[in-house]
């Protein structure tokens, strides 16, 4: 059989082009597979309220963490 090699230039060069960056349009719609699940979004969200609150205020912690 025939082997395909690509080098890694090629490869790097793939990972930017637009037809990488779009999911298939005929992908069924899963929660927490194809799409991000509703406790995911929720999480995210409280996320950037708390960023937003950080910078708000003056103070921005150098490392973020969950305690």
């Amino acid at each position: 059989g025939t082997r395909i090699i690509y080098d890694r230039k090629f490869l790097m060069e793939c990972r930017n082009s637009p037809g990488a960056k779009t999911p298939p349009s005929d992908l069924p719609d899963i929660p927490g597979v194809t799409s991000p699940s509703v406790e995911e979004l929720k999480l995210e969200n409280h996320h950037l309220q708390n960023c937003e609150e950080k910078v708000s205020a003056g103070e921005e912690e150098q490392f973020d963490m969950d305690i």
